[in-house]
């Protein structure tokens, strides 16, 4: 029972649980988990062995009977918020565990040895960071041999992800494993400031010189071996999880992905229905820039002319940058909280380029993909920034960091359909905020618009109701102005990563809907800065406790109003 007070003796002892599964969580992971969100250097790597993914899940199987106990209340919106984002972590760890999930870790474009090799590429600016490190360096051996064991065990009943998926993913292995140019961990501390002392900074250099070439570079060496004799060659022809694994494997994606117990089917069609309103959008705009009702026509004509294509990798990075400025000059009229981390754009290591989606944003960096320049089209850079960067996910990431309010396992959470749904949200927002200086630049939004309702469609059809990758490959091509390069990418993500692709537009909808409701209930007293600022307050919760907050949000609001003389 939620009560409107700040605080109840309920909500003191969900803070004790929340609390103690958070440290539990740090001591476990060493902070490995949370690297995402964490400016420091977590000290080691975590134990991935099939013992401890099966206690963490008793664990939390223990968490959700406390939870249970807890759930008579009376707490507050924050504490239901706090038991609702603990169940959701917990029931994920538990059905995770049943599925064996730790024995596919790899997906087309990410990695436990991706993630290794994203750390090996971020500057260590501190003695103290520089120590973690180098226990890190020091466990990577048998963080990968464990790695290994968990995915050889997989592909001996037949679990993995398609083989199709994973074509060539082996070469950001090789970069490390045959020591080639460009080998991250051949610089690893060289950031380290030289004030720091000449003789501290050499001997951490020196030592972590020893760890690579006697540790690291023997354990890529192993991983390249297994990935390209075993691995790649041994995973499952067939792309549908369903089809190998039943549909309670699905299922349990879409909830793992987004938050939410939904049918294939259901989801399929949803995707539908937006595909035709999208539709209806961009034939108005392609009427006018005289194409008529020939999209595929203008999409021809916009994936080949050679105006909407940057000429350098310098040249995209720069437009990039020209549109965040642009969403800074209007982002009080919109927001009434920002946040004060900052963020720089970079590009993806040239290894993982070729595999890389066109942009992804976190605390601090916007990654932007310039590979193949002649397929990342400008019209497409507003909405991508306003998605990847601010006030999409950079943006919410870093108030949620910064927000007091919230417990530190809220402030470091992520759920995709929240997240994605928010950042995505942030697209259509552009139109408001002035963003889309053109009418190719609208139906660059609008082709992103469509790219996620599409998945709606695709991510289903590949996993549940007999579509082929050429299928899916064909669809998303006849739907976007997207290039051919980026359309197979995707497809092979959405086969790789079954049940997250939809998390976007399910999420995005949730967050129009609530709007809407905001809007008709508030009349002349809503205001749109307070209703971002009450959808960002919460970090990532689950789709169902947003508007169970939102709508409490509204009745309070309206109650307020009643009550004022």
């Amino acid at each position: 029972m939620t009560v409107d007070v700040r605080s109840t003796a309920t909500d003191e002892k969900i803070d004790v649980l929340t609390k103690r599964v958070w440290e539990r969580r740090l001591v476990d992971f060493g902070g490995a988990e949370e690297a995402w969100v964490d400016e420091h250097v977590a000290a080691g790597l975590p134990d991935v062995g099939a013992a401890a993914y099966q206690r963490r899940a008793d664990e939390a199987m223990a968490v959700l009977r406390e939870i249970e106990e807890l759930r008579s209340g009376p707490f507050s919106t924050r504490g239901r918020e706090s038991l609702d984002v603990l169940e959701y972590q917990s029931r994920t760890t538990v059905q995770m565990a049943e599925l064996r999930e730790y024995e596919a870790p790899a997906t087309s474009d990410s990695s436990p040895w991706g993630e290794l090799l994203d750390r090996a590429r971020t500057p260590v600016n501190t003695l103290e960071d520089a120590d973690a490190y180098l226990q890190q360096l020091a466990d990577i051996p048998r963080y990968l041999a464990q790695v290994v064991e968990n995915m050889r065990h997989g592909l001996r009943r037949g679990f993995g992800p398609a083989r199709i998926s994973m074509a060539g993913r082996d070469a950001i292995v090789r970069t490390v494993a045959e020591d080639e140019p460009g080998n991250p961990y051949r610089a690893v501390l060289r950031s380290l400031p030289a004030w720091l002392g000449q003789e501290q900074v050499l001997s951490r250099q020196n030592q972590a010189d020893g760890l690579v070439e006697d540790g690291v570079i023997p354990a890529f060496r192993d991983l390249q071996a297994f990935l390209t004799g075993e691995y790649l060659p041994g995973l499952p022809e067939q792309i549908s999880s369903v089809e190998r694994y039943g549909r309670d494997y699905y299922n349990k994606q879409v909830y793992r992905h987004c938050a939410l117990e939904i049918e294939a089917e259901d989801i399929h069609e949803r995707g539908l229905a937006a595909v035709e309103g999208i539709l209806e959008e961009m034939r108005t705009i392609s009427r006018r820039v005289g194409y008529g009702e020939d999209l595929q026509a203008l999409f021809a004509f916009m994936r080949s002319a050679p105006q909407f294509y940057a000429r350098t990798p310098q040249d995209l990075l720069n437009e990039a940058a020209w549109e965040a400025k642009m969403f800074d000059g209007v982002v009080h009229q919109y927001f009434g909280t920002v946040p004060r981390t900052r963020f720089r754009i970079a590009e993806p290591a040239p290894d993982l380029a070729p595999y890389y989606t066109f942009g992804r944003g976190g605390l601090g960096l916007y990654t932007l993909n310039t590979y193949p320049l002649d397929q990342r089209p400008l019209y497409s850079l507003p909405a991508l920034t306003l998605h990847e960067a601010a006030p999409g996910h950079t943006f919410q990431v870093s108030l949620a960091l910064e927000n007091p309010e919230l417990p530190e396992f809220r402030k470091k959470s992520y759920i995709s359909s929240y997240g994605e749904g928010w950042a995505l949200y942030c697209e259509r927002l552009g139109v408001e905020m002035g963003m889309y200086r053109t009418d190719f630049e609208l139906l660059g939004m609008l082709s992103f618009q469509m790219w996620r309702a599409v998945r709606m469609v695709i991510d289903p059809g590949l996993h549940a109701l007999g579509w082929t990758r050429e299928q899916a490959i064909q669809y998303l091509y006849d739907h976007t102005a997207i290039g051919e390069h980026e359309v197979t990418t995707e497809v092979d993500r959405y086969i790789a990563w079954p049940g997250q692709a939809p998390s976007y537009a399910l999420g995005q909808a949730t967050i129009e809907r609530l709007r809407a409701e905001a809007e008709s209930a508030l009349g002349a007293d809503f205001w749109l800065p307070e209703f971002h600022d009450q959808i960002l307050a919460r970090g990532c919760v689950p789709l169902a406790t947003l508007q169970d907050s939102i709508g409490a949000w509204i009745a309070g609001h309206e109650t307020t109003e009643e009550t004022t003389p």
